[in-house]
Formats: structure tokens, C-alpha cells, sequence
């Protein structure tokens, strides 16, 4: 393929087989956060703070994978990486992984069911292992080949905007057969859920990766990656005229520490609320079985609609002003969690404020993505190493986060889970925006053909717009 970017803007195909390519990752983090705690505390019957140990295991693995795989994804040079795409070929990997880990997570241990919980735990420890060594590599891979495809900030914005769209397509796609699953084997209006629903959420999971696996074969036919050129193209930072040395250098950058801290806050946000909502809605609210469905549900609706929002936004629209829409929106749903849990909210205000939560999440994220990937502007060669650091931060501070949130949950009352949602998601919302308010503009970075710079450039190959915040 020639070394020119592709238009996405005109090839459907390639948005379309891009966006697919994240869904396996989608649908088992979509299961991972909002039922692994639940499926281990109410059905297999773990304490809390067992649940909350192996989440997490679960996101310190993938949090030391993730930089690792960046590295390498960067720097892997050989036959097959050349012929087939190196992003491509670690995201296989990475598929590989999840397909022969992820079912055992929500089974019941096989031939030690009936076990010591803690002997459980060496068991279903191991294949989150491996679950989350794939699903870093999968992320880290299709991330990367943002920057690869697009140096133009607003065609970044619109291919994450599009990827994120499908992560919503396949939320909605997981909650609802979560939904009828629960509706057609059992009374979901009148029960809540227990240990006789351990099969049920197996059958969900086999459901959910059908669809995964599909959706990756065709991002590995409609993809095509961009072909490296062999005489690697010099970086040049445009206001100093003084060349980057890639990945050295973007460790000795602060702002990469503080985009980091944006999109470790966003992650927050958005993890540890899908985490704790179905919590709070069976301890708290004392709901039945069919809101750990539904209610999810109302907030990916509401993150749908951040998506095609996102779509239709002007380039003068810009990443802070952004920011701030979707922490307010967010904000106030949280706000309004602490503040409401009368009848009329239980029944009617809280797909409100589910709406509210999943649509300034939504918008906070894919902001956050795009800030990272401007943090990268034409500096490819380590897109991969520069979204592992973002992705050790997230994965890092949310296992610890909702570690430490189980560790006091089972001796609490009722109003734990209130609580923690509206103090910790909501303060996590006001220190992004704090972070993102405070972001300074990115130095201009320009591409000289073979390392070859001329003094009197006037339109360089490519610049990152200064004016993207």
C-alpha cells in the first residue's frame, strides 16, 4: 500500500472494518465490568472483597501488559509483521487469548466447585491472567492505528468517534441479551439475582463471543494496515526546529503525564460507575434482577447518543469546551444519585440519570482518546508505547479503586454504594476537568521525508494543528 493516508472520510469499508475491530474487547469488558463482581459475589457466592481482589488481579495484569505490548507493537520488525501489519498481528495474538481464557471467568471452576473459595481463586486467577494479557494486546493494537491512519486531528476525532460508536453498539448488544436471557429462563421482574443463575450467564457469554469473533475476522479482512517506510521519517518539533526522539523523549514531556491523568480520571469515571451501578441498584435501591439489564442499558442509549453528538460537532468546537459538556452532564447524575431514592426515583428519574451518566462518560472518553491521540500527532512509531502508558495509568488506578471500594462493602449499610458512586465518580469528574482546563497547547510537529530537513520550509508534510485545544 502506498505510504500516503487514507481518506477515511470517503472509505466506508475502512470505518466500518476499523470500528469492528475493538467489539471481542467490548463485549467482554462490557461483562468484565458491570457482572464479574456481581457474578462472583451473588452467584458463586465470594465475599466482596474477594470479588474485588480478583478484578483486581485482573487490572494490574493488564495494566503492566499494556505498556509492554506498546513497546514491543512499536517495535516489531519481522517477516510476517511487514507482510501483514504489525498492529494487526499483535491484535491476533491478543485474540487468540481472550477465546481460550474468557469463558472459564463466568463458569462455574470446573471439577472444584465445590472447593475453598480461596483454592477458587489460583483457579479462575490464571485465566484472567491470560484474558487480560489478550484483551491488553487487542486495545493497545487498534488504538495504535488511529495516528496510523489519520494525521488530521478532526479525522482522528471522527475514526474515535466511530470506534466508540460500535463500543456502545456492543454494550447495548451485551445488555440486552443479558435481558432476555434473564427474562425467558426466570421471574427477572420479581427476583433478584442469585446462585441458581450461574448458567445463565454462561450462555450469555457464549452468545457475546459468537458475535466477537466474527466482527474480528472482518477487521482482519477489511483492514489493510499502512506499510512503514524503511527510511524512517525524521520527527521534527516545529516550533524549536529540533528533532523528537520518540519514545525517550515523550517521557520527558509533562503534558504526557497530564493527559495521562485525563484519561486516567475519565477511565474512572467510567469504569468504577459501570462496576458499582448494578451494586447500587440491587443493595441500594433493592431492585430485581431485570434492572441489572436495564438500567445499564438506559446508559449506553445515552452513550450512543454522545456518539453520533460527537459526530456532528464543529471543528471549532474545541477539546475543552468538549470536556466540560460532558462532565457536566455527568456531574449532575452523580450529583443527583446522592441527593434522590424516593418511589418516583426508583421507577422513573433513574433511567435519567443513567442517560445523564452514560452521555457525559461517553463524551469525556472519546475526548480523552482524542487528547491522546493529538499527544501523539505524527509521531506513530510510538502511538502504541504512548497508549500502553495511558492504559497502565486507567487500569491501574481503577482495579485499585474498586479493590479498595469492596474491601469495606460487606459489613456496610444500604447507602455504601450511594455513596461511593456520588463522591468517588464524582470527584474524578471534577479532577479531568481540572487536568483538561489546565492542558497547555501541543508544540507543532512536522514529518521530513528521510530525516531530510529543509531550513526554509514553509508547508511542511504534516503539522498537528497548535489550536486543537
Amino acid at each position: 500500500m502506498d505510504n500516503e493516508l487514507i481518506d477515511i472520510s470517503t472509505s466506508f469499508k475502512l470505518q466500518i472494518g476499523y470500528g469492528i475491530g475493538h467489539v471481542l474487547n467490548d463485549v467482554c469488558a462490557s461483562l468484565w465490568f458491570t457482572y464479574l463482581i456481581v457474578f462472583f459475589h451473588l452467584v458463586l457466592e465470594f465475599s466482596a472483597s474477594q470479588a474485588g481482589n480478583l478484578m483486581l488481579i485482573g487490572q494490574v495484569v493488564d495494566a503492566l501488559a499494556t505498556p509492554f505490548v506498546g513497546y514491543h507493537s512499536d517495535h516489531t520488525d519481522n517477516l510476517v509483521s511487514t507482510k501483514y501489519g504489525k498492529r494487526k498481528l499483535w491484535h491476533l495474538f491478543g485474540t487468540a487469548c481472550i477465546l481460550a481464557s474468557f469463558p472459564f471467568i463466568f463458569s462455574q471452576c470446573v471439577g472444584c466447585s465445590m472447593t475453598h473459595k480461596w483454592a477458587q481463586m489460583f483457579y479462575f486467577s490464571s485465566f484472567i491472567i491470560i484474558f487480560q494479557i489478550g484483551w491488553a494486546a487487542v486495545q493497545i493494537s487498534h488504538l495504535s492505528l488511529i495516528p496510523e491512519l489519520a494525521d488530521d486531528d478532526h479525522t482522528r476525532s471522527h475514526l474515535t468517534a466511530v470506534r466508540y460508536g460500535f463500543t456502545v453498539f456492543s454494550n447495548l448488544f451485551v445488555y440486552v441479551i443479558t435481558w432476555i436471557v434473564l427474562r425467558v429462563t426466570g421471574e427477572c421482574d420479581k427476583e433478584q439475582v442469585g446462585p441458581a443463575d450461574a448458567w445463565k450467564f454462561r450462555h450469555i457469554v457464549y452468545i457475546v463471543l459468537s458475535v466477537g469473533i466474527i466482527a474480528s475476522i472482518l477487521f482482519h479482512f477489511l483492514v489493510t494496515e499502512r506499510r512503514t517506510n524503511s527510511h524512517r521519517d525524521q520527527l521534527i518539533d516545529y516550533d524549536n526546529n529540533t528533532p523528537i526522539q520518540t519514545h525517550c523523549d515523550f517521557l520527558k514531556k509533562p503534558v504526557l503525564y497530564q493527559v495521562a491523568g485525563v484519561y486516567m480520571s475519565t477511565r474512572l469515571v467510567v469504569n468504577v460507575s459501570q462496576v458499582l451501578i448494578p451494586l447500587y441498584l440491587h443493595r441500594t435501591l433493592g431492585l430485581a434482577a431485570r434492572s441489572l439489564a436495564v438500567i445499564p442499558l438506559a446508559m449506553y442509549l445515552g452513550s450512543l447518543a454522545a456518539a453520533g453528538v460527537q459526530r456532528l460537532i464543529p471543528r471549532s468546537f474545541t477539546r475543552k469546551l468538549n470536556y466540560l459538556l460532558g462532565s457536566a452532564c455527568a456531574l449532575s447524575g452523580f450529583v443527583w444519585i446522592y441527593i434522590e431514592s424516593d418511589d418516583n426515583y426508583k421507577i422513573y428519574y433513574i433511567y435519567l440519570v443513567a442517560v445523564l451518566i452514560g452521555f457525559g462518560g461517553a463524551v469525556m472518553l472519546v475526548t480523552s482518546l482524542a487528547l491522546t491521540a493529538d499527544l501523539v500527532g505524527a509521531s506513530t512509531e510510538a502511538s502504541a508505547f504512548v497508549y500502553g502508558l495511558m492504559s497502565f495509568t486507567d487500569k491501574l488506578a481503577c482495579g485499585i479503586a474498586i479493590a479498595a471500594i469492596q474491601m469495606y462493602a460487606d459489613g456496610a449499610d444500604s447507602s455504601y454504594y450511594r455513596d461511593v458512586l456520588s463522591w468517588v465518580c464524582g470527584g474524578s469528574v471534577i479532577l479531568g476537568l481540572i487536568l483538561t482546563l489546565l492542558l497547555p497547547k501541543f508544540a507543532r510537529v512536522v514529518v521530513i521525508p528521510n530525516g531530510e530537513l529543509s531550513p526554509n520550509t514553509e508547508d511542511p508534510t504534516r503539522v498537528a494543528p497548535p489550536d486543537i485545544l
